[in-house]
């Protein structure tokens, strides 16, 4: 089957140029349920996308979706700023219970806004607040948010370019594998801080993710994180991982840095921390960084109740017996098997990846895109990532069923084949 894209004529009048999804996806969709959405014309879509990972239990899940209607038809709160209501009390009292407890996990809980980077501007500025420094150290091909904190400590060219000033007070360093293992981890990093003529102001924090998933999918290794860990101890610099979008069980663990065994000083969440695809937000950090006078910081949506009582439904529901993280590494070999077989045919093809989320890279960057453009007209939703847009990216549902990961994983091996 291939499908038609209808006519946007709306769309293309009336809203901004800046749109980018809809055009690679040309479809009016109109439902949604599970791993699969529907257009208007009645064609079915299945999503490998999964709201850019906000939708890690599925569309319309209906564990969620009954606690939801529930909640609205008693006319539970809706916008609370950060006012004490039951959905919160229930939603903290869940992740502490279900999340937090089990990993000995010794952090407060801050709602900074109702977005990813709503959550990374508040882990920077309170790093920077409790060690009276500005300089905050990122890495290449990181990607933080599109406000001008998180952009500064963003690596795409194109993305920051989109500030419009100079973005101030970041400094790159190289990402696990930059070199392709022919320079030690860290020997520039720990040089420059070492070197008093270096010219790199002592930071305040470090700020990464385990899997960039922007960047490329790009995977950085269980030791070279706790290497990080141990540079940043010695050398008096906080730790920040930002698991916005590889957190809530994406690579497998509900926090993607379980796996590496180290405790960051602060965390960031957002994506499918509501599981439900509304938007939500938290920055987690250890007790004795809880330095901010009240209102210090604050934001008009960091209350949304309707996403606090599908938050806590989503932990009860996937992550009170342990089960979703098996699940998930178990859906991973699949993905990983189709993998190793696409890239045994195509050997301008390389991928990585963890759990469930996996990057297909091309050796022509154009390839990536003709691919997913493919997919779509054979009803799968695929992005790509990287800087070049070289990657195919796979981040289909923790939800999707054995069946369906094979159904997209099939498209996905077609597209390949008929774009070489």
């Amino acid at each position: 089957m291939t499908i038609t894209p209808p006519a946007l004529s709306v769309f293309e009048a009336l809203e901004s140029e800046v749109r980018s999804y809809c055009r690679s996806w040309p479809a009016v969709f109109d439902r949604a349920q599970g791993a699969r959405l529907t257009d208007e014309d009645g064609h079915s879509y299945l999503d490998f996308f999964a709201g850019a990972g906000s939708l890690n239990y599925g569309h319309n899940n209906p564990v969620l979706k009954r606690a939801l209607i529930d909640y609205i038809e008693r006319d539970g709160i809706t916008h609370g700023l950060d006012m004490a209501t039951t959905a919160k009390r229930a939603f903290l009292q869940t992740f502490e219970n279900v999340i937090l407890r089990p990993r000995d996990l010794p952090y407060k809980v801050m709602f900074p806004g109702p977005t990813g980077t709503n959550a990374v501007e508040s882990a920077l500025k309170l790093a920077r607040k409790v060690k009276g420094r500005e300089s905050v150290v990122s890495f290449t091909n990181a990607f933080h948010g599109m406000s001008l904190g998180s952009l500064a400590v963003t690596g795409n060219a194109f993305k920051r370019a989109g500030a419009g000033i100079p973005l101030v007070h970041g400094t790159p360093m190289p990402f696990d594998n930059y070199f392709d293992g022919q320079v030690p981890d860290f020997l520039w990093f720990e040089r420059l801080l070492e070197d008093q003529g270096s010219g790199l102001n002592k930071p305040a924090a470090v700020i990464v993710e385990t899997v960039q998933g922007e960047g490329g999918i790009n995977v950085a290794r269980a030791e070279w994180l706790r290497a990080l860990q141990d540079l940043c101890h010695r050398q008096d610099m906080l730790l920040i991982v930002d698991d916005i979008q590889m957190g809530c069980g994406r690579t497998g663990g509900f926090f993607s840095f379980e796996e590496a065994g180290i405790v960051p000083d602060i965390v960031t969440l957002s994506k499918s921390i509501s599981g439900y695809g509304l938007p939500m937000s938290l920055c987690l950090f250890k007790g004795e960084l809880d330095i901010w006078e009240p209102g210090e910081h604050n934001g008009t949506f960091r209350g949304n109740n309707p996403a606090f009582v599908t938050a806590a439904a989503a932990l009860d529901a996937y992550w009170a017996d342990g089960q979703m993280e098996k699940q998930t590494l178990a859906r991973g070999e699949q993905v990983e098997q189709t993998l190793l077989a696409i890239c045994g045919e195509d050997d301008t093809a390389q991928f990585r990846g963890r759990g469930l989320v996996w990057g297909l890279e091309f050796t022509d960057p154009e390839r990536a895109s003709a691919v997913c453009k493919r997919a779509f007209e054979l009803g799968l939703l695929l992005e790509t990532s990287g800087p070049q847009s070289e990657v195919v990216k796979l981040l289909p549902p923790l939800t999707v069923t054995p069946d369906e990961l094979e159904e997209g994983l099939r498209t996905l091996a077609r597209s390949v084949r008929e774009t070489a």
